[in-house]
């Protein structure tokens, strides 16, 4: 029997590199998944639809914690990089995933 498929709206992945960690990077990723659970956002609860990954370095090794954030938008891959990201802007990202709305502004860096 195959594994369950759980569809998802986007994916977030927080960095968990030592200078990330040294920011605060484990806690954002425990306090989000928790935020994620109990507002029953996580991809495999009945209605959620947002995936939470660690991740290794993304490369923003002196603004951390880091958060790149990925998804299908109107039938393109959209890609969001954050950096010093703290626990209200996560919550802000992850509801704009779930809503499929448009991508928060603060912290983002990167690609366009």
């Amino acid at each position: 029997m195959p594994p369950k498929y759980f569809s998802t709206r986007g994916h977030l992945l927080v960095c968990q590199g030592p200078n990330c960690q040294a920011r605060g990077s484990v806690l954002l990723q425990k306090a989000l998944w928790n935020h994620l659970e109990r507002s029953s956002l996580a991809y495999y609860k009945r209605g959620g639809s947002v995936r939470l990954t660690e991740s290794g370095c993304l490369g923003a090794c002196s603004f951390g914690p880091t958060l790149c954030v990925y998804r299908h938008r109107n039938g393109a891959l959209e890609e969001g990089w954050y950096a010093a990201v703290d626990f209200p802007l996560a919550v802000q990202i992850a509801g704009a995933l779930h809503e499929e709305a448009a991508l928060p502004g603060e912290g983002k860096y990167g690609p366009e």
